[in-house]
């Protein structure tokens, strides 16, 4: 859960400080303004900002929750783009603008305070409703890489709390914090996170087809980390990276990291540098802003700190002055003449100076003093009492009230909340006209479901029940699946998308830990010609092939016993040679029993393991089985050297071929295992991440193709009974993909290594072995097990 919490918690914590202090700003420029009436003005605006960011929030999960599956993908990646986007922009404005955004917000409500309470309120709702929308578009992705997990709403609100505590601290004066060195941090912390989230959106626009390459791996480390290990677990809450990531997301991650990270430490550093440049008298333009008429030197000897304060004073009594003035009746031109003489008179007195560590102490002190809350007024000099004028009291025209003083703000608060649910009843609550609504439950199935129309259809179904289900749209005569939604809770609607055709449909809901039931059946006999369904998958249809499986496996096993003793022979009696010819027929054989890898637990990193994830590599201790010995006999090491391995080698076969008829095999895995052992082959054999000097790269991958091969013949029948088309164009494949191998074993047996082919052979095989993964995949969704079987 914390780990998926810390992204939200940043993006809490730094959004919720930045909203903060412009609140902070405006309620102090009205406190020194003495416009204290007009704070219920600020809360207003800042109370639609708020309810506008939450209904934005509601929205986007509304919106996402009634798409289809491949909809959802492609609406989550491209709101991913567009939160990376804002994120990167915050970040810059903010490196830029951390300095000045407090003189900017003063002078704007100050100029708010002479036209009215509604410009008022747009000023502070504009202000912060920036800040919320980036909050809630950036939480909502983050919350949709986790997940389920509830981790980022925890981190959200703890980051917020933490912030409204921060703030309420540098207005009361008791806490100070160098905003400058936070914002850049926190930003250079986020760009870090935002090129994780820039990944998962590519990934999602992979998976939903609309960017190529979903199964091109740049590379893929699921068989050697746990993705439930607490590291795993963190390095993918936190920056989005995982153990299988494709060429598309790691160049989008880096290239977005190199060049962001790259301008961001280069504008750091260039304003740095500005500052501590400035010897000419006059104060950097970035902190000018800040610190507004800061003098330079202390005739009393005070801190730069004491300073900084007493210089952002002087400039909130300015704008406490110039609202005065702008409610006082107009001067005559001598008045104004004289009024004006003293002020232009300290504007043209010269500044000294300050160093460059007063510079930076100042910049500092003057953010946190331009939020406190009424502090002492400084000493005028005499000059400024002998010129300052009389103002005449304002007179405040009293006009009629004819709505109550709360019918403004709940308006504000409550427009942003009506139009969210009027924009969630229009795209989900409430489908629109002509959009069937099918009602579900464990005692009432298909509630609602009349004669569909002919057709693509979309179906609004509601979970009326009290458990979560899953539900299919079926043909009750063959029990074949036209649709389905997985996992619905009790009080959602989720769309079930299906192409309607002649024939029978009802409706089959299984509520978990309960029975299914099936709605009354439902006739269309017009209009809509044939559809293919997808006949439901029991795992008792998969009894009989994963029998046969386990003793295609348990044979294989028997025969690496052998093999690898006969392995270990050579090693013994120091013919090297030998091993090297007997090595290869041994690893090919296990390599044949792809599919068992699954149950194979630790044994298949004992026997078959790579040095990814081992500290010290070919030398660490826990690198051992076949390519250990692999990388012994063509690296010059010695029998001597390479017995124990040997050894150990054996004693592992012989202990996994003990254990395997205990060894439960699911069988929901044989469907899978068709497409994903020659999905590792391209991953690890067809990019040489699994040669450790033998060159047999090609041999291995031939090894797959035969358990490939193994599994779709006991498979056949299933995925012809249900897709007569699948098969042909994947034996195809096959055949072309193995005579593009086996074209490179020479008569004596042995292989190219994978780096000798020549560019036009290697992209000729990476383009045949991904036709055939395109082929392949198709299969472990009409063979996946349903609860409508």
């Amino acid at each position: 859960m914390w780990d998926d919490a810390f992204p939200s918690f940043l993006i809490g914590l730094r959004e919720g400080l930045e909203a903060g202090l412009i609140v902070s700003v405006l309620v102090a420029t009205l406190v020194r303004s003495d416009q204290r009436a007009r704070l219920p003005h600020v809360w207003t605006g800042v109370a639609a900002a708020i309810g506008l960011s939450t209904s934005f929030g509601a929205v986007l999960t509304f919106t996402a929750a009634n798409l289809s599956g491949k909809s959802q993908e492609a609406f989550g990646g491209t709101l991913s783009l567009v939160a990376v986007v804002f994120v990167t922009a915050m970040v810059f404005w903010m490196r830029r603008s951390a300095r000045t955004f407090s003189g900017e917000i003063r002078q704007k409500v100050t100029a708010a305070l002479g036209m009215g309470a509604g410009v008022l309120i747009a000023t502070s709702f504009l202000a912060v409703g920036r800040e919320g929308l980036e909050t809630a578009l950036f939480l909502w992705t983050t919350a949709q890489a986790a997940g389920s997990s509830s981790g980022p709403p925890a981190g959200a609100a703890a980051g917020l709390l933490i912030a409204a505590a921060l703030c309420w601290g540098l207005y009361r004066r008791v806490l100070h914090i160098n905003l400058t060195r936070f914002f850049t941090i926190t930003g250079a912390v986020l760009i870090v996170i935002a090129a994780g989230v820039l990944g998962y959106g590519m990934r999602d626009l992979q998976e939903a087809t609309v960017i190529p390459g979903g199964t091109s791996y740049a590379f893929d480390l699921s068989a050697h980390l746990d993705p439930a290990s607490w590291y795993v677990t963190v390095v993918q809450g936190t920056l989005n990276l995982t153990p299988q990531m494709t060429w598309l997301q790691v160049g989008v991650y880096g290239a977005y990291l190199a060049i962001v990270m790259t301008l961001f430490v280069r504008g750091v550093r260039g304003s740095a540098v500005a500052r501590a440049r400035t010897s000419d008298g006059s104060v950097p333009a970035g902190v000018a802003g800040a610190v507004a008429d800061e003098p330079a030197e202390s005739p009393s000897g005070a801190s730069p700190l004491a300073e900084g304060t007493k210089a952002a004073v002087l400039a909130a009594t300015d704008v406490a002055r110039a609202a005065k003035l702008m409610s006082a009746p107009p001067l005559d031109s001598a008045e104004a003449e004289k009024t004006a003489g003293p002020t232009a008179t300290q504007a043209a007195e010269p500044v000294a100076a300050p160093t460059a560590s007063a510079v930076t102490e100042a910049e500092h002190s003057a953010t946190l003093a331009t939020v406190g809350e009424k502090p002492a007024e400084p000493a005028s000099s005499s000059r400024e009492k002998a010129s300052a004028p009389t103002e005449p009291p304002a007179a405040k025209p009293s006009t009629p009230r004819r709505l109550p003083r709360w019918t403004v703000p709940a308006a504000l608060v409550a427009a942003p909340a009506l139009i969210a649910g009027i924009t969630i009843a229009a795209s989900g609550g409430k489908p629109a006209s002509g959009t069937p609504v099918v009602e579900v439950s464990a005692s009432d199935c298909g509630r609602g479901f009349t004669e569909p129309k002919p057709g693509r259809q979309t179906f609004q179904v509601r979970n009326t029940g009290s458990r979560t289900s899953e539900i299919y749209l079926i043909d009750p005569v063959s029990n074949a699946v036209y649709g389905e939604v997985e996992g619905i809770a009790p009080g959602t609607t989720r769309a079930l998308i299906a192409t309607v055709g002649t024939g029978s449909y009802a409706w089959r809901c299984v509520p978990n830990g309960g029975k299914a039931v099936t709605s009354a059946a439902v006739r269309v006999s017009a209009g809509g010609g044939s559809v293919q369904a997808v006949l439901p998958v029991s795992e008792k249809d998969l009894a009989a092939p994963l029998v046969a499986y386990r003793a295609y496996v348990d044979q294989g096993l028997a025969d690496l016993q052998t093999k690898t003793r006969t392995l270990r022979s050579d090693i013994d009696a120091g013919k090297l040679d030998r091993a090297r010819k007997d090595w290869l027929p041994a690893h090919t054989r296990y390599a044949s029993l792809g599919a068992a890898y699954g149950t194979f637990a630790d044994f298949d990193a004992k026997i078959n393991g790579r040095t990814a994830g081992l500290a010290g590599g070919v030398e660490d201790p826990a690198f051992t089985g076949f390519h250990r010995i692999e990388y012994g006999l063509w690296h010059g090491q010695s029998a001597a050297t390479l017995a124990p391995y040997t050894k150990r080698l054996a004693a592992d076969v012989d202990a996994l071929r003990k254990d395997f008829p205990k060894q439960d095999f699911d069988p929901a895995d044989l469907p899978l295992r068709t497409h994903e052992i020659l999905e590792n082959t391209l991953h690890r054999e067809l990019s040489g991440n699994a040669d450790y000097g033998s060159g047999t790269e090609l041999a291995t991958t031939e090894a797959n193709l035969d358990g490939t091969r193994e599994l779709l013949t006991l498979l056949r029948p299933l995925i012809d009974k249900r897709n007569a088309e699948v098969l042909p164009a994947v034996d195809a494949w096959m055949r072309r993909t193995e005579q593009l191998v086996l074209a490179q074993r020479a008569e004596d047996g042995t292989w190219t290594p994978l780096d000798k082919l020549s560019d036009t052979d290697r992209q000729r095989l990476d383009g045949t072995v991904s036709q055939l993964l395109e082929d392949l995949a198709p299969i472990p969704d009409l063979l996946e097990i349903r609860k409508a079987a």
